[in-house]
């Protein structure tokens, strides 16, 4: 492996944006379907052939620069959380001249003074109107693994309760994952309503959630890249059927032929023969129990030429209770398998 410049950190190219939102002219409006926007007109138009809509040129308001973008008919998309922490989250207020005030809550980063909306307007800053106080920012890298290009999409949101939920939802990742391996989720928009003060309040909010995957299996340390790629085939890797036992082996190591026919009762139970002694195996274990009963059948005389007497009681001939099956006629004792 190559060497790598220790005095930044390596990331991958941004190909553009998952949006809540999109703008008329100058008015924003809401979407209940996600909106990709990207500069390159080969992302936007793959997106739209995976989620629907039409690619359209477009430009951000206070921005020069055209870019491509379609407001898509889904309103969940599949994406993969990649190594590291995916997640930022700040309180922002940018203006015409960009961003005026970066807070964690505590410290406004650009002054390095205390959270100045709190010390402008109490605890309860936020009820303020939005473009006086700073908004919550959230941003959530994410891969979208059906589109073109390695690079990385950014969801970004300003609602509250995005942000206590993604914050939680990655964190708890992090836990699990150290920050290590691919993990499959699911960016949903689901529509809320808070009703406060008399007024019903109707916002969307994305939602990150597991996708192909139990919480088990996202806590248990990092995926491999093939589970995340393809979390459905992960259930089915791990249904893989047991060893299926050596029905032939087990009858030749028997020393009667009702050692065999126990044999042939526990392959039926387990669904590896035919209950009515069709199949090739059953037709095998018949032979075997048939030649033991043929080598079985002359007594072998002792050194001094005797035989020893054995009396044997004829029990009497059980029958087939509820649910249960008897041997068929080609597996019962002396039938020699015909």
């Amino acid at each position: 492996m190559g060497s790598r410049l220790l005095n930044i950190q390596a990331r991958a190219a941004e190909h553009g944006r998952l949006r809540t939102g999109y703008t008329q002219g100058n008015r924003p409006v809401r979407s209940r379907t996600w909106v990709v926007s990207s500069h390159s007109e080969e992302h936007v138009r793959a997106a739209a052939e995976l989620w629907g809509g039409k690619p359209e040129q477009w430009k951000p308001l206070n921005q020069t620069t055209e870019q491509w973008r379609v407001i898509t008919e889904a309103e969940s998309i599949e994406a993969l959380i990649t190594p590291g922490d995916p997640l930022n989250q700040y309180n922002e207020m940018w203006t015409k001249g960009g961003c005026a005030r970066r807070c964690d809550g505590q410290t406004e980063l650009i002054s390095r003074k205390p959270c100045l909306c709190l010390a402008q307007f109490g605890e309860d800053w936020h009820l303020q109107p939005k473009e006086r106080v700073c908004k919550a920012t959230s941003r959530l890298n994410v891969m979208l693994p059906d589109l073109t290009g390695m690079g990385m999409w950014r969801a970004q949101t300003h609602s509250f309760y995005a942000a206590a939920e993604w914050g939680a939802m990655v964190d708890m990742i992090l836990a699990g994952t150290n920050g290590r391996g691919f993990l499959p989720v699911n960016l949903r928009i689901e529509p809320r309503q808070r009703v406060a003060e008399g007024k019903t309040k109707r916002f969307p909010v994305v939602v990150v959630e597991l996708r192909g995957v139990t919480p088990r299996q996202a806590l248990s340390g990092p995926l491999s890249t093939a589970v995340a790629l393809n979390p459905g085939a992960s259930s089915e890797a791990l249904a893989i059927e047991a060893p299926r036992p050596d029905y032939i082996a087990e009858a030749e190591g028997g020393l009667t032929s009702e050692d065999v026919r126990d044999v042939w009762r526990r392959a039926r139970e387990a669904g590896h023969v035919s209950p009515e002694g069709s199949d090739p195996l059953s037709q095998q274990l018949m032979a075997i129990a048939a030649r033991m009963d043929a080598e079985g059948a002359e007594p072998v005389p002792d050194e001094d030429g005797a035989v020893e007497a054995e009396l044997v009681e004829e029990p009497e001939p059980a029958l087939a209770g509820p649910g249960q099956q008897s041997w068929p006629s080609v597996a019962q004792p002396g039938s020699r398998g015909r």
